[in-house]
This record gives C-alpha cells, structure tokens and sequence, in this order.
C-alpha cells in the first residue's frame, strides 16, 4: 500500500465531492485512480473459461479438402503456372 499526501487544493474538492456522492474521500479516490491506472477485467477471466470457450461463437471450420495445402507451395505455384501457359492462357 503506497500513502499520498494531498495538497489541499486537491483535498477540499475530493472532499466535497465524496459529500455530494455520500461516500468516503479514500473510497472516491481510489474508484477515481483505479479507472484511471487499472487494467480493465476481461469477462474470459472472470468466468475462469479457457481461450477456447471465449472464442467458440466465432471461430468454425471449413468445410474442404484434407490435402495439406501449405507445403511445397513454391512447386504448386510454378506447376500450375506451367500449366496455364500450356493451355495458352499465358
């Protein structure tokens, strides 16, 4: 717990507007300086749910085939390049 010494031109008002709102001055003071500093609470981890759970609305599949399409694409690219100037279209 760190102790903050007000000056008064910061005490007074904190003062009257903890009065006006029927609160304690630490208590509006520290609601102020935590929506200020405070990193904001995601719902993922309030509920405890895992990365999965919070993002299984968005996230689906695709409905495709199971040939791994990501690998030698260099030699994919070039073949069918070699075909389409085979067919002309090149």
């Amino acid at each position: 717990m760190t102790t903050i010494t007000l000056p008064p031109d910061i005490a007074e008002p904190l003062v009257e507007q903890a009065c006006k709102q029927a609160t304690t001055p630490e208590l509006l003071a520290i609601d102020s300086l935590r929506a200020l500093f405070a990193l904001p609470i995601l719902d993922g981890e309030q509920t405890g749910e895992t990365l999965y759970e919070f993002l299984s609305s968005c996230v689906g599949t695709v409905d495709g085939t199971t040939e791994v399409l990501s690998e030698n694409t260099g030699q994919h690219f070039t073949q069918g390049m070699a075909d389409k100037q085979r067919q002309g279209y090149l």
